[in-house]
């Protein structure tokens, strides 16, 4: 009971301070939100049980490396927001750096189609899971069905209503997770028995396939890329960074306070697992978690369909129109809900986003080499190896990257 009237305290305080003070206001603020929503999806409820049953203790480790990788990929899209932008900006058509990018974007158009499929199946396992059922045509009719709804919505004109509603979830997004760290916080403090550690597996290849696999749960800082319009460079790098720090101290303090329960989240089924965690702490935060998945997923699969269809649109240089490129969007998503059950879908988006992330690194680097010639050296020596090296982790995941093994 205590965690309870905790976790909502936490979770009003949270959202009153988000909603209704100056800080709603803050440009720079309005800046972090939109990688910050995009990061913190319910991926950070799905990592905890995937990591316990693969790391075991070692999961916060696991968790950590992720991070790590992460930071140091944001770390070469905030470099092409500060050098390769300008370059861009000025190349020819032809020229071969421009193709390279309008290529990322594609790819980018593409992985965002993905994961629309990906926040949906989520949606729908952690929907299902909560009412006893897991079926896995059910869900793909279910997820289909939404997809659906959002091209028709799209198509008559509603959507960009919509996308504001979904922004306005953000605020509620952050506070349900508030309110479940405190609950685990005080749960953890107040229990009187010994909890059961479950044992951590030997290191293995399988391990890090799906920990390359997991790249989604932390994806979404490259948003910060795309609001040139809205935002100078120096907001932009800014915000992005704080996006990452805050989103990894949430991810870090989550497997952290998990740990009491990492040998019940390893036996937990399906990707909707940690319902069963918080249901066991206080039934009512089961609902709590489900509010709080179902608010974040409908907000990301609205973002991403829209993100999309305007990177499609804009790839094909408007040969595909509005309508057309949300239809296509729409139609490889659905081909994923489809094709995929929902530990394979993780891993397929995080492949698709590592790709992307791979030629980022590779237009930093050629960016680099461009502006030395010119007397500018913004990568010098070693900072030029570590971009690379970011590009072949990038490549590496989109080859290892593995679906966790359903329970």
């Amino acid at each position: 009971m205590l965690a309870v009237i905790a976790a909502f305290l936490a979770a009003g305080m949270v959202f009153a301070a988000l909603t209704f003070t100056p800080i709603r206001r803050s440009q720079a603020w309005s800046a972090t939100v939109t990688p910050l929503a995009s990061i913190i999806g319910s991926g950070f409820l799905i990592c905890g049980p995937l990591l316990a049953k693969e790391f075991g203790l070692a999961a916060a480790g696991a968790m950590a490396a992720l991070l790590v990788i992460a930071y140091f990929v944001g770390s070469v899209i905030r470099f092409n927001i500060r050098h390769a932008e300008p370059v861009l900006a000025a190349c020819d058509f032809h020229d071969p750096l421009a193709w390279l990018a309008r290529a990322g974007q594609a790819i980018l158009a593409i992985s965002y189609a993905i994961s629309v499929a990906y926040y949906l199946k989520l949606l729908a396992e952690f929907v299902l899971h909560g009412f006893g059922y897991r079926h896995e045509l059910l869900s793909k009719i279910f997820v289909t069905a939404l997809l659906g709804a959002l091209v028709v919505t799209a198509l008559t004109g509603g959507f960009h209503r919509v996308l504001k509603l979904a922004h306005a979830t953000v605020s509620l997004k952050l506070a349900v997770i508030a309110g479940l760290l405190v609950a685990l916080a005080v749960y953890w403090w107040s229990a009187t028995s010994a909890p059961v550690i479950v044992a951590t597996p030997k290191p293995s290849l399988h391990a890090l396939g799906l920990l390359f696999g997991l790249l989604i749960t932390v994806q979404g800082f490259e948003t910060s890329r795309y609001l040139g319009e809205e935002f100078d460079p120096g907001m932009r790098i800014r915000t992005m960074r704080y996006a990452q720090w805050l989103s990894s101290a949430i991810y870090l303090l989550y497997i952290v306070l998990l740990t009491p329960f990492l040998d019940r989240a390893a036996h937990t089924e399906g990707v909707a697992g940690v319902l069963d965690i918080f249901a066991f702490i206080a039934p009512v935060l089961g609902g709590f978690v489900l509010f709080g998945a179902a608010a974040s997923q409908i907000s990301a699969a609205v973002a991403d369909s829209i993100g999309a269809a305007g990177l499609a649109e804009e790839v094909s240089r408007k040969r595909l129109s509005e309508r057309e490129a949300f239809l296509a969007a729409g139609a490889l998503s659905v081909l994923v809900v489809w094709l995929t059950d929902p530990f394979q879908v993780v891993a397929l988006a995080s492949r698709a986003f590592a790709v992307y992330y791979a030629v980022q690194c590779a237009i930093a680097v050629i960016v680099s080499l461009r502006l030395q010639k010119d007397g500018i050296r913004p990568l010098i020596g070693l900072a030029t190896l570590r971009v690379a090296l970011m590009g072949l982790i990038c490549i590496a995941a989109a080859l290892a990257g593995a679906p966790a093994e359903g329970g």
